[in-house]
Parts: structure tokens; sequence; C-alpha cells
């Protein structure tokens, strides 16, 4: 009939249709393109039913695709979603479709395309979704000219691949004035918030999370009066927040989570929101009684935003809240946690942790009927644990750390049936067992993520946790045993840290391969012995290894060189017999080499054609049985400790998954941390800043001059080079160490004068020469002033202050410089 031609689609338009297929690979299973995407494994591949040759001729009724009843023209293309991998350019028959109304190509994998100009072609667009589909470049400015758009989404695409700077957001303000709905997620924009946004008055829905916005909210956006939906999060915004935010009368969701908002929070907030965060700000004072108007709120999120005060008794009024977080505040006073719980029925994510909150729970299990997943209160000075949380058997994350529980752990907190855990933190508390004999530890369908039961006075074997833990955390407690059999089953572990405790016995020689995710491998201060395996997986991922302060022999096991993402390695207080490892120079991101206190052996040799080691920033190799010459060319080649790092303050650390379950907390670290003979004492750092730089070859015997190529170090803060048989002058190059700040050469063989050039170390405070056979003037002024006698004792020849004896004229300091070397000292110690 007449009608069912019409409704048949134009060839053009099919033909444009199936050539933009081809120009793409649709697949669901290419699992590398897809692997940022947490959707890839659940794409529908729609274009590969458009098969015309098997009779399916009308792509009116093909699957993504609706056309005009009236036209046949393609209106609508939804491939949203639809594995499509590939570029898309200027060419693409997609262009074709000059009648489309509505595009989504959300959800996609375009490989880092920039979006064609010839996007103009498309004018009659009203819908256009091109997010999360790896889109990149400068936004064309031919996008302005879509001026029929009512809703635009351009958000996540390849991070901050894609820019509105020219154009610039204003310009794009101007242009789309139609705009309903506008996302513009991760799309750097770096700018204020145009006054022009206000102009926007059919706007109900604004996302402009992550795009770089600076400067304050202007009051003019309270003029958006249709707005529903919010979203200035994770910007760089300041100031206080407009009292004319409370001018959006319709607004549900409100997030400016992420920022640096200041003052108190306005109390012209109207009383129609769901959802409010304001996580992770800069406002003061308390919060206002007035947040119990609110009655429509089911999210209330207000973790570290400095507010502090008492917790107004309004909350209660709240009977709508699924999710509560009021975490890392400074919220003081005792507080009876069954006043929320008895009101706010429909609870399901509570965070309290890190105030200075008294929390006493009176709630019985029948009392409760909330279906929590989520529970954080750390820091809440719990004493026991909570009866509210008998029976939560759908929680997910569990956080009671630093809190001073005492006893065993209840059985009704490890019951099977908690099969979605997948966080519990009970570490930092009083904890001495368990209430019954475990089999295996609740966990998650998948997964328990983390488990961390660490600095507890936990007893007996270790816990068993779940088959799929990624993160198991039990140091210091006083578990006993072997490491057991079933760690070798844990394929998906990413970090494993049994610190302090009292276990013993050999080590699995699965150890090095038993997950290929393994980053971190912690099991100092334990009593292990036998040999290191020789097991480490090519392609491993760890990242840092502290096996120190156990009874290990034997070597070094050969196979850590395949561990190439090594930053931290620490085997000091074992029995390791060895030469030095110089193998491990060619690890290319090795920062921390800890060898000390074993019995390592004989010289190091210098490198012949590659240098090794350009990363190391901390090498201590004190306290073993090296000889022979300090190693020249080495110190040439540790190109690390010659820059001077003035860049922020950053920690050797990892991150802990999962982020996702951390409320307002910042993310969870692993922070790495070591002991080191740092300023004439052992110096314990929970943190190691990545500023950090020290060479510790201490107690050695080590022989001959220092060498001058170690002034190269720029960078060095400390250099312990006492108790070996060195010689010599003490050059005067290592003046040129300006930003030294320990220095030891005491207990070896060094004659001459102290060189007047170290005066001019101005950081050094710490300074040891002592047992040596120096002569003449000790320098005088800056940082030589704050040494006392112990810096300078049992060296007969010195004089000058700080020591008694005072100098002759004839003993006048000398700038003669012993850089070049010196004759070799007559004496010789033993």
């Amino acid at each position: 009939t007449a009608s069912s031609v019409l409704r048949l689609c134009h060839d053009d338009e099919c033909s444009a249709l199936l050539q933009f297929k081809e120009s793409l690979i649709i697949n669901d299973t290419i699992e590398e393109s897809y692997h940022y995407y947490p959707w890839s494994s659940g794409c529908r591949p729609k274009a590969a039913s458009w098969k015309p040759e098997e009779g399916n001729i009308d792509c009116c009724s093909w699957d993504g695709v609706e056309c005009s009843e009236n036209t046949g023209h393609v209106m609508k293309l939804d491939l949203s979603n639809s594995c499509l991998y590939g570029s898309i350019n200027s060419s693409s028959s997609l262009f074709k479709l000059v009648h489309l109304e509505w595009l989504n190509l959300a959800f996609n994998d375009f490989k880092s395309s920039e979006i064609p100009s010839e996007i103009i072609n498309l004018s009659r667009l009203s819908y256009l979704n091109l997010s999360h589909s790896s889109f990149f470049g400068q936004i064309p400015s031919e996008i302005l000219e879509l001026v029929n758009l009512v809703s635009l989404d351009l958000s996540l695409n390849s991070g901050y691949g894609l820019e509105l700077q020219k154009p610039n957001f204003a310009n794009l303000v101007e242009k789309l004035s139609n705009l309903e709905t506008l996302d513009l997620g991760y799309v750097s924009i770096r700018s204020t918030i145009p006054h022009n946004l206000a102009n926007l008055s059919s706007l109900t829905f604004l996302s402009l999370h992550s795009c770089g916005l600076q400067g304050r909210i202007q009051s003019s956006l309270g003029n958006l009066s249709k707005l529903l939906h919010l979203d200035l999060s994770l910007n760089e915004l300041l100031g206080e927040l407009p009292v004319s935010i409370g001018n959006l009368h319709s607004l549900k969701k409100l997030d400016l989570s992420i920022n640096n908002l200041s003052g108190e929070l306005p109390t012209s907030i109207q009383n129609l929101l769901q959802s409010l965060d304001f996580t992770s700000n800069k406002f003061s004072g308390e919060l206002h009684a007035s947040i119990g108007n609110l009655r429509s709120l089911e999210v209330l999120a207000i973790g570290r935003c400095n507010f502090s005060g008492r917790i107004p008794s309004s909350l209660r009024n709240l009977t709508q809240l699924i999710t509560l977080d009021l975490s890392q505040n400074s919220y003081r006073g005792t507080m009876e946690l069954d006043f929320l719980l008895v009101s706010l029925k429909n609870l399901e994510v509570l965070s309290l942790s890190s105030n200075w909150l008294s929390l006493l729970t009176k709630v019985t299990s029948n009392t409760t009927s909330q279906k929590f997943t989520v529970v954080g209160l750390r820091s809440c000075n719990l004493i026991e644990f909570p009866n509210f949380l008998k029976n939560q058997h759908h929680l997910m994350l569990l956080d009671l750390s630093s809190n001073r529980i005492h006893g065993k752990i209840p059985s009704w907190l490890l019951d099977p049936s908690t099969q979605n855990l997948s966080a519990l933190n009970l570490s930092h508390n009083l904890l001495t067992g368990f209430d019954q004999q475990l089999v295996v530890l609740p966990g998650g369908k998948r997964f328990l993520l983390t488990l961390d039961l660490s600095s507890n006075n936990l007893q007996g074997p270790l816990p068993v946790p779940p088959s799929r833990t990624v993160n198991y955390l039990v140091s210091n407690n006083s578990f006993i045993g072997e490491i057991p059999s079933w760690l070798c089953k844990l394929d998906s572990l990413e970090i494993l840290v049994l610190s302090h405790n009292n276990l013993s016995g050999l080590l699995p020689r699965c150890l090095g391969s038993f997950s290929d995710k393994l980053s971190i491998l912690d099991l100092r201060a334990n009593n292990f012995f036998g040999t290191i395996p020789n097991t480490f997986m090519k392609e491993s991922r760890l990242g840092m290894i502290d096996l120190s302060h156990n009874l290990f022999q034997g070597r070094i096991p050969r196979s850590l060189i395949n561990c190439s993402k090594l930053e931290f390695l620490d085997i000091g207080d074992n029995q390791i017999r060895d030469i030095f490892p110089s193998w491990l120079g060619t690890l290319p991101n090795l920062t921390v080499l800890i060898l000390q206190s074993n019995k390592f052996y004989g010289i190091i040799r210098e490198p012949r054609i590659d240098c090794g080691f350009s990363k190391l920033r901390i090498i201590d190799l004190s306290n073993n049985r090296f000889t022979g010459k300090l190693p020249s060319k080495s110190f040439l080649c540790w190109n690390a400790m010659k820059i001077v790092n003035t860049s922020d303050l950053k920690y050797l650390q990892d991150v802990i998954s999962p982020k996702e379950w951390l409320l307002s907390d910042e993310v969870a670290t692993y922070d790495y941390s070591l002991k080191m003979n740092n300023k004439g004492q052992i110096m314990t750092y929970d943190k190691v800043p990545d500023i950090l730089t020290s060479i510790i070859l201490s107690s050695n015997r080590f022989d001959g001059m220092i060498p001058t190529s170690i002034a190269n170090l720029k960078g060095l803060q400390v250099l312990n080079l006492d108790n070996n048989n060195l010689q010599g002058h003490i050059p005067s190059c290592l003046g040129n160490l300006t930003n030294l700040e320990s220095l030891d050469l005491s207990n070896n063989n060094f004659l001459g004068q102290i060189p007047q050039q170290l005066v001019e170390l101005t950081f050094l405070e710490f300074f040891n020469v002592s047992d040596n056979y120096l002569t003449g003037p000790i320098p005088q002024g800056r940082q030589f002033a704050t040494f006392d006698n112990s810096s300078f004792e049992s060296n007969s020849g010195l004089c000058g202050r700080p020591l008694s004896r005072e100098c002759e004229s004839d003993e006048a300091p000398t700038n003669e410089d012993h850089s070049k070397g010196a004759e070799e000292s007559i004496f010789r110690r033993i």
C-alpha cells in the first residue's frame, strides 16, 4: 500500500547507516578497547542486526533507528552502549542523516576522535549525547550552530579530553539559548561561571562536574527557576554560597562537593531539595537547625566541610533520609545514636566518622528497622560493638576503626549470611580475638575488597578471608603460626600486610606468583626464616616489598628482576649473605633500597656501561661487611639525588581500593614506612616523603677517600659514612651539597682540617666528625655555632669553639681545596 511504501526508509539514509556501521568495529568482546569502561561487559551490539541481505531492508525497523511516520526520514538514532569501536572523521556517512533530530552515541569508544565540524550538517538536532565515548580535543564551534538543541551531553570523554575554550563556555551559552539539559562533566572549561548562564531560563538539568571552574558562584544563578538538578562539584569555586541559591524553588539535587566554598550555609535553601552534597569544602560555623526544615531530603552529605559545634537535633525531622554523611568535621559532644535511628527509618548510609563525638549506642537489634549498606563510625569513642549492627545482612561497608572497642569480635558480626560485605575495617581498636573459631570471614558474593584488622591485640592463627579478597591488612597484632596454604588461592589479592606479628616458618613458594595483581607485600617484623622464594613472576605489579626484621638467609632472589614496577625494597635486619645486587639497578622505578644489618660482603662494583639506579633516592647499606672504595661512578648515575625537589610534598604510598565506598573520606592509602639513622638517631618514618634523599653506608669496611663525584648529588639530605676505614682529607666540595641536613663522618681515619666550605651548609642540623685525626680550627658561624663538643671529640688536633682548646696563631683556617683527593693516612683503623 501507499502507506507501507511511505514508511520504508529512504535508500540514501539506509546506505548512510550501513556505511557508518562498516566504518566501525562492532564487537562486545573487545576487552582491551573497553578496559576503562565499566559498561563494556553489558553493551549490546545494536547495529550488528542491521542485515538487509537477510531481507530486513526497512532501516526504520532496525534496532536503534526511528523514522518519521510522515516522511520516512531517519529522525532518531540511538546507538548508545552499542559496542562501537573506531574513529569518526569528517567523511563519516553519519553526517548524511540530515533529518536527524535525536542522536545518542554515548558509552562507546571512538578512539580519541575529535568531534568533526561536519556535525553542523545535523542542524535539526534537538538532542545530542556524545558522553562516555572517548572523544578528544576542542569542541568545534559548529556545535554552537545547532540552535535547536534542547539537550546536550558531552560529559566524561577521555578524562579531560574535550575542551571548551575556543569557543568558550560563554559563547556556547549565548548560542544555545533553548537548552533544557546541559551536561559538560569533565570537559576542560578553565574559566569562571559566565554571567549569561542565568539567561538559560529553560534549564532543568545542569552538570558542570570537574570542569576546572574558578572564582565565585554568581548570585544570578538563582534566576534559573526551573532547575531541578545542579552539579558544580569537583571544581575550584570559592567564596560564600550566594543567598539567591534559595530562589531555586524547583531544585531537587544540589551538588557543590569538592570545592573551596567558605562561610556559613545560607538558611534560604528551599525545602523541596531531595539531595544535598557539600562534601569537602571550607565552610565554617555550626550546622544550622534550619537544616531540619528540608523534610524531603533523601541525601545529606556534608562530610569534610569544617563544621563545628553540636549536631542539631532537628536532623531527626529528616525522616526521608537514605544517606547521612557528617564525617570529618569538628562536631563535639556526647550523642545517643538512637535519637537518629529511631526517627530515620529509611537510612541506608550512615557516616559520623572522624569528629570529636562520643557515641552512645543503646539501640537493640529489635528496634532497628533500617537495612544499612554503609556504616562509618571511625573515631567515635565507641567501647563496644553497636547492637544495631546485628542482623544487618545488607552491609557493604563497615568502618569501626580507631575506637576503643575491646574484647572479642562477636559471632553475629561474622555471620556468613552477610553476603554483600565488601569492606570491613576494625583497625586501631583493643580487640583480642574472635567469638568463634573462624573458618572463613564473611564476604561479598564477588569480592571482600578490603579486610583491615591491623593495630589490635588479636591472637591465634591468621583469619581466613574469602577467596576473592583484594586487600588483606592484619599488621600490629599477635597472630602466630606459619603463612597458611590458603594464601596461594587469593589470586585477586593486591595488598598483603602481615607486618609486626609473631608469625614464623618458611615462606610459601607461591609468594611471588600467586596473584598477578599484588602491588604491596609487607611481612616485616616477624620471625620468618629460610630463603626468600625465587618465584617473583614476570610482569609483576609489585611496587613495595618489605621483608625486613626477620630471619631470612641465603641470597636475594634473582627473580626480583621481574618486578619492573618496584619502588621500595627493604630486606634489612635479616641474615642475607650476598654481594651487592647491582643487577637491581635495571629496575626503572626503584626509589628506596634498604639492605642494612645483613651479611652482605665484597666490593661494590662500578657500572661498566649502563648506569642503573637512576630513580634511587634512599640507599641504606649500613651494618654489613662491604669492603673496597666507595662507588665513585655510581654516584654519577644516581640522577634522582642530583635534583633538589621543590614540588609539593608527596609520600611514597599506594592506593587502597575501593575508593567508591569511602563516602567523604580522602582516598585510602597505604603509606610506605621505614626506619633510618638520621641526625644521630634511629628515626621512624611512618610516611616517607618523596623528597627524602639519603646515602647511609655506615658500619662497613670501606676504605680510601671520599670521591668528589658525590658532590654532584645536590639533592642529598642525609650522608652517613661513619664507622668505616675511610681516610684522606674531607673534600671541600661537600660544601656543594647545600641541601644536606645530616653529615656523619665519625669513626674513620680522616686527617687535615675541616673544610671552611662546610659553613655554607645552612640546612645542616647534625654534624659528627668525632674519632678521626682532624687538626686545626673548627669552622665558625652559621650552623657550626649550634654543634656541641660531641661533634668533634677524639680529634686531638682540633681547636676552637665549642672545644675548650683555643687555637694558636699558627693554626689559622685554610681554604685549601682538597676536592681532588689527599694523601692517605699513615694510620689505619683495625
